[in-house]
């Protein structure tokens, strides 16, 4: 027994053995040391000598051997194999930036001619589904048309594969009017289920920004409730906010509560909070909500807003070098929260601006941490920029905020403040809510509260003249919010302790001349200048004396050919002006240093409107000392004053 069962060997080790030509190892005990086997023997006679030719040798051949028998398996296993390839060799040449268009346009048609009939298993494969997308892209109308009727009834199924999405988004952006109605119209019923779906949501949301305002609302509107999604001819009836969809149907404002609750509460639960119809939706839900409602979708809106995929640290240059470009942009982009990402669209920052205002202290917290890094972005991002003035508005821990937020401004004035959306937060310091510098749109998301009493749609062209007449209204009154710090301490903590408006008023003085001359650098310059709103730049007043005369100095320089002076240029002639009319001591040292004696010189034109701001200056002091040299220029009708003013004087 004992020698038998040594020489016992498993049918795989045999197989392997056999394979590799190798004789079997004794397992014996004594009795079989030092005599050779037969079968080994006979593993190295003539069907040894068989096996060897059929094995291959040097790595050339390894390689082609793997690649025949890869190449077999996949014949087997994928029924359009030999397409694929021929496919991929026409996709190479397609895409080929030096093919002229009538040598693409016969690829293309080849391509199609080859995938007829095929289309959607062309398109859920992860090789052919680019093929097809291409040709999408660059075939003919009338070619397109036959892939979308092929393709329009397997629709719905191919939003939710991981590659046909990209094909199923190529085709409903160059899709017809028609066509994209259809499409619309055969999501009905499907809304709540595509947007849980992690692909699916992606397509809805990318048709959501394609559409028109009424297929917007028809979109939208089964969200609301059981009826809505089931019948679809009360999707087209019009309406402009879910209270108003609610008064003319006729429905029950409980039961539209608790359908999108449970809605939004799945959406949720799947982190899928990206995409702006899902914000949308969050806001019309805001509108209705009671108030413990919308603190349970801002409690769970949290975390997902702030978190990021973890990536490479930056400062592990040795590793990031090692990958590709693209991999390494793309890892930057997972790195940034959420909260970053989503800063598109104005319902967006509604609803970061919604998490900020209610959220308890640590939640802000959390949010003025997550941002750390990419405060420059925000800054510079047409909505971003709204959010970071609601940070600098709302969180009390000016410590925090400083170190996160204000430094990374501090480091970037001289680019935030010639750029139209970087001086944002600047302004929002020295002059908050100030309609002169955001139009009613942005003053109203900047005030927006996210509660059912107020009802914050978009500014349309129909509710303009409104938004206007409030703008006034608006316009420096202090942001609602649950802060307890008083909003006149937290702009002094935040722009003198924390030295920003010594950078700030230091970044003015060495680039005056192009601020004065600029169309967005101006207005932080004329803030700086008169000291901000109820003079929040009052502990730095000699530094404000010194950019005074910096920009006196710039004004007192003769006329060149090789820049524009600064009482004739059309944007520093104003931002003059008003700084004359507004702050007497700026308009007294101009005088000394640029107009005294000179003002004949400068009597027409724009710069007309420089030496007028004198007589026009609420400052008996100011008009003194220029009325003796004035009025005879007025009284030869070399200087003219606005009507108005006339009017006052007489």
């Amino acid at each position: 027994m004992a020698s038998g069962g040594g020489d016992v060997q498993s049918p795989r080790k045999r197989k392997r053995e056999h394979a590799e030509g190798k004789p079997k190892k004794p397992h014996g005990g004594a009795a079989t040391k030092g005599k050779k086997r037969p079968v080994a023997q006979g593993a190295h006679g003539f069907a040894g000598e068989a096996v060897a030719k059929k094995q291959p040798v040097t790595p050339r051949e390894k390689r082609l051997a793997a690649k025949e028998l890869s190449e077999s398996r996949k014949m087997r296993r994928k029924q359009n194999y030999s397409l694929e390839k021929e496919l991929t060799k026409l996709w190479e040449k397609m895409r080929c930036h030096s093919v002229s268009k009538e040598d693409r346009s016969k690829i293309v048609s080849e391509a199609l001619r080859k995938m007829d009939g095929k289309y959607l298993d062309i398109a859920g494969s992860h090789v052919t589904a680019r093929v097809l997308q291409t040709c999408v892209k660059w075939c003919s109308q009338s070619e397109r048309d036959a892939i979308f009727d092929a393709l329009q009834p397997h629709m719905l199924t191919l939003s939710r594969k991981k590659y046909a999405v990209f094909l199923v988004k190529k085709l409903i952006k160059l899709a017809t009017k028609k066509q994209f109605a259809l499409f619309i119209s055969s999501l009905h019923g499907k809304i709540a289920k595509l947007l849980r779906h992690t692909i699916g949501a992606a397509v809805v949301d990318y048709a959501f920004q394609l559409a028109t305002q009424p297929q917007r609302r028809q979109l939208l509107l089964e969200l609301y409730s059981t009826e809505l999604q089931l019948f679809k001819g009360l999707t087209e009836q019009k309406s402009h906010s879910l209270l108003d969809t609610i008064s003319k149907l006729g429905l029950q404002k409980s039961s539209v509560l608790q359908h999108m609750t449970i809605v939004i509460q799945a959406i949720l639960e799947k982190g899928i909070v990206e995409y702006s119809i899902v914000h949308t939706a969050i806001l019309e839900y805001f509108t209705i909500a009671d108030k413990t409602s919308a603190s349970d979708v801002i409690r769970q809106l949290i975390p997902l807003l702030i978190e990021g995929s973890t990536v490479i640290d930056v400062d592990e240059s040795s590793v990031a070098n090692e990958l590709p470009k693209k991999t390494k942009a793309k890892k930057k982009r997972l790195s940034e929260p959420l909260i970053v990402r989503i800063m598109h669209t104005r319902e967006a920052v509604k609803i970061a601006i919604s998490c900020l205002r209610h959220g308890s202290a640590k939640d802000r917290k959390k949010i003025i941490k997550s941002l750390k890094g990419h405060i420059m972005k925000l800054a510079l991002n047409d909505f971003g920029c709204l959010f970071l003035a609601c940070v600098l508005s709302i969180v009390d821990d000016t410590k925090l905020v400083s170190k996160v937020v204000i430094q990374e401004l501090a480091k970037n004035l001289n680019q935030l403040i010639f750029d139209k959306n970087g001086r944002r937060p600047l302004l929002q310091l020295l002059h908050p809510l100030g309609s002169r510098y955001l139009p009613p749109a942005d003053l109203a998301c900047l005030s927006y509260s996210g509660e059912a009493t107020e009802n914050v749609s978009e500014v349309t062209s129909e509710s303009k003249v409104d938004a206007a007449a409030d703008k006034e209204h608006l316009e420096g009154t202090q942001i609602a919010s649950d802060s307890k710090k008083d909003p006149s301490q937290r702009r002094h903590e935040l722009l003198i302790k924390s030295d920003l408006a010594e950078s700030l008023v230091q970044s003015c003085i060495e680039n005056v001349g192009e601020l004065l001359r600029s169309n967005f650098g101006k207005d932080v310059l004329y803030e700086v200048a008169v000291g901000g709103k109820d003079n929040v730049l009052d502990g730095i007043s000699n530094r404000i004396h010194m950019l005074h005369d910096a920009i006196a100095a710039d004004a007192a320089q003769p006329k060149t050919e090789d820049i524009e002076h600064a009482f004739e240029n059309f944007h520093s002639s104003r931002v003059i002006r008003k700084i004359i009319i507004d702050c007497p001591a700026f308009a007294i040292t101009l005088w000394k240093k640029a107009l005294k004696g000179k003002c004949k010189i400068w009597a027409h034109g724009h710069s007309s409107k420089v030496v007028a701001a004198f007589l026009e200056s609420p400052s008996s002091k100011v008009r003194d000392i220029a009325t003796s040299e004035l009025q005879p220029l007025i009284d030869s009708g070399v200087l003219k004053i606005p009507d108005h003013k006339t009017v006052e004087k007489a």
